[in-house]
């Protein structure tokens, strides 16, 4: 949305957000597609550039409609990154001075494994079930150990 309205004068932002946000209202990944264009066209004339944005843009925004509905939100969010970003900078603050390079990707990797940990066995953002239907293989369970 940034990118986008980087091509709009500040006046013009509110009825373009308007009209971005019908995109993203629809209920199918056809409907959403139909109405982007319908969006890229109307603004064509008076935003050229955004036009030539929406246009080369389509399908990397929209694919989270390829997933299952209910997956969504959790797709859109940047939820999940904000805390892991928040959770490095409050763990390296109290470093404070690194000795050197391989002491920050040491930590930043334990963190991330950390993370991956939590999210995998006791968050679970996404169930295993709704993804399911994304994979070719029908084990729904996770290993006891991970390699």
């Amino acid at each position: 949305m940034r990118n986008a309205l980087a091509h709009v004068p500040p006046k013009q932002r509110p009825a373009v957000v308007a009209m971005l946000k019908t995109i993203f209202a629809q209920e199918s990944a056809v409907a959403a597609h139909q109405q982007w264009c319908s969006v890229a066209d109307a603004l064509r004339e008076r935003f050229s550039k955004l036009s030539e944005l929406m246009d080369a843009s389509r399908e990397d925004v929209l694919v989270y409609m390829s997933f299952p509905r209910e997956h969504w939100a959790q797709i859109a969010s940047t939820n999940p990154l904000e805390r892991l970003n928040g959770e490095i900078k409050r763990r390296s603050d109290v470093v404070g001075i690194f000795p050197n390079e391989r002491a920050v990707i040491r930590l930043v990797g334990a963190l991330m494994l950390e993370q991956n940990d939590e999210w995998a066995v006791s968050r679970r953002y996404m169930s295993l079930e709704s993804l399911s239907g994304l994979s070719d293989d029908p084990i729904l369970r996770l290993p006891a150990m991970t390699a």
